[in-house]
């Protein structure tokens, strides 16, 4: 855990973020005492998208070049087509999921969120699950798919669509909770 007494748990979106794919686990998180804080790559707000159509805008706690993993216990990557897509294209938003797994911190990502793992190329020998359309960029990128609603392969959280966010949520807030959540050293995460 981090050096405070509050679990903190950063949020890494951008425009086009599936509405409910940030909003439903966030509030799940937030109603369990854990702290959220919403890191883009802008610094104002971000638009989501909800229905086909552009929803809310989201006020942005902190700018990418602001966020350091190292301040946060636990990492959420939300899908939604163009968010994970334009995360993948700037590098300080890679090496932060990286940083990430790296120090053996839970991630969860969920339905094209995923895509963010395999451009930082940290799902060689993992278990994930996704949406349906990048299961091939998945296993392309070393790790082995799953078609199930949730799947937590030593900390790194996966599910595939907006109706998973329950078990989603559940299950991340289970891993940060439990003993082995928080903090792993690497060669636990491995």
């Amino acid at each position: 855990m981090t050096k405070h007494n509050k679990t903190k748990v950063a949020i890494l979106a951008t425009d086009g973020v599936e509405q409910s794919e940030l909003q439903e686990p966030r509030k799940a998180l937030e109603g369990a005492g854990i702290h959220t804080d919403l890191v883009s790559l802008k610094s104002d707000d971000i638009r989501a998208w909800k229905d086909n159509e552009w929803g809310e805008r989201i006020k942005v706690d902190l700018s990418i070049s602001q966020a350091r993993a190292e301040n946060y216990d636990a990492l959420v990557l939300p899908g939604g087509v163009k968010n994970p897509d334009l995360l993948r294209l700037d590098q300080r938003a890679v090496q932060f999921v990286k940083s990430f797994i790296d120090s053996g911190k839970p991630v969860a990502a969920i339905c094209h969120g995923p895509w963010l793992l395999a451009e930082a190329d940290v799902l060689r020998d993992r278990t994930v699950t996704s949406y349906k359309s990048i299961k091939k960029d998945l296993i392309n990128a070393g790790a082995r798919w799953v078609d199930q609603e949730v799947v937590n392969d030593r900390g790194l959280i996966t599910s595939r669509q907006p109706s998973d966010i329950p078990a989603f949520s559940e299950t991340l807030i289970r891993e940060i909770r439990s003993e082995h959540g928080g903090a792993r050293s690497p060669e636990q995460a491995a």
